[in-house]
């Protein structure tokens, strides 16, 4: 039996959250430089999207670019804008056709006018698509986001819009850049490093997380099943003991 006909789909995870690592020390590995590395990746963004969406998972969220990888070699970074702004053009027929809506989160303001502008253009033109929500982390920073939904609701505390007493999960949650979104139920991490790396920190409260050893480039579908397998096998219990589930 094949990894893809082992998945409950009445116990999918709606939302899956992937920390795309290893591009580099792949690229690495073949004697090349690094941006070959983050090419190869994007087949596996394809690969990944497509699995999803062919076993019913609704929400996909990358972590593309960190707040952090701002501090890397300046062409690495040029050559990664310049990769995201060809990979979204090249990728829009397929957006359409299996009716992908790309969203963004991160300090979007900070990448280069041509990369915001490509990204809004990718977001406009697939507003109305509804099969799955796939959202890119872009110079994203968890701490950043909760230090910024945090000073939005001082601000409305300070000007009598809401009480401190209102201030709860639901509240809160609303504030962040991922609000209207679910909270990632599985978080897939490749590389065998085991960070969250300032990834949806409040987000992944209770999310389970997996681990693969695969380099991100050499990540594909049957992987992203048997996640998704591992993932079934668990027991999600909330806090609560097993006999109240």
């Amino acid at each position: 039996m094949s990894l893809k006909n082992k998945i409950d789909r009445s116990k999918l995870p709606q939302h899956i959250a992937i920390i795309m690592d290893g591009n580099g020390r792949w690229a690495k590995g073949l004697g090349k430089l690094r941006v070959f590395g983050h090419k190869n990746g994007v087949t596996a963004v394809r690969e990944v999207l497509e699995g999803a969406i062919e076993i019913g998972v609704t929400h996909l969220t990358l972590y593309a670019f960190s707040s952090e990888n701002w501090n890397r070699p300046k062409k690495e970074v040029q050559a990664l804008m310049e990769l995201l702004i060809n990979s979204l053009n090249k990728e829009l027929p397929t957006f359409q056709k299996n009716g992908v809506r790309v969203k963004a989160i991160g300090a979007l303001q900070h990448l280069p006018t041509s990369c915001q502008a490509t990204l809004a253009d990718t977001i406009e033109l697939t507003k109305n698509n509804s099969t799955c929500v796939l959202t890119l982390a872009l110079s994203y920073g968890s701490r950043n986001e909760i230090i910024e939904a945090t000073q939005k609701i001082a601000e409305k505390v300070a000007k009598g819009e809401i009480q401190v007493s209102d201030i709860d999960d639901t509240l809160f949650s609303n504030e962040l850049q991922t609000a209207g979104t679910p909270d990632p139920d599985l978080m897939i991490r490749t590389s065998g490093e085991q960070r969250i790396s300032n990834f949806l920190l409040w987000q992944l409260a209770y999310t389970e997380l997996w681990f693969s050893p695969k380099l991100w480039p050499d990540f594909n579908r049957e992987d992203l099943f048997q996640a998704i397998v591992d993932y079934q096998t668990r027991e999600r219990r909330f806090g609560k003991t097993s006999e109240q589930l």
